[in-house]
């Protein structure tokens, strides 16, 4: 999961679009794995660790977004990381009325360069073990 890009978060991994192209050498993620002419949507619902996120993408109406023109880096959050989230708090954020907030969330998963996870790795330990980036990236 680490080789595609990392964050400083578990149970999170990244996904690189340069345009509409998947950056990856096929590596795993959440036993599937990453094809580099996939976009990130493509690759995403093919990992059974990011079901919850794919359904979130939906639900903010983002799919044709991150499916455009990049270059972006989504930090994905994982099944895992959203089940850590409160009770109810998934499908509060998934309720139509409440697009608006999910949108905000998932864009500040989302920044706007191809960002792999030894260049993340070296930006985080240059900062002292944390790198801020700029978010959101894109908008609905």
């Amino acid at each position: 999961m680490r080789k595609l890009a990392t964050l400083l978060l578990a149970s999170t991994i990244g996904l690189s679009a340069l345009g509409a192209v998947a950056y990856a050498a096929n590596p795993m993620v959440g036993g599937a794995p990453m094809y580099a002419k996939k976009n990130i949507i493509e690759n995403a619902v093919n990992s059974k660790d990011h079901t919850t996120l794919v359904a979130a993408v939906k639900a903010a109406g983002l799919v044709d977004t991150l499916q455009g023109a990049g270059p972006f880096t989504v930090f994905a959050p994982t099944n895992e990381a959203f089940a850590a989230l409160p009770a109810g708090t998934v499908e509060t954020l998934l309720k139509p009325e409440n697009k608006d907030k999910l949108t905000k969330i998932l864009t500040c998963h989302v920044i706007a360069a191809k960002a792999l996870a030894a260049d993340v790795a070296k930006m985080a330990k240059a900062d002292g073990g944390a790198h801020k980036v700029k978010t959101p990236a894109v908008a609905s």
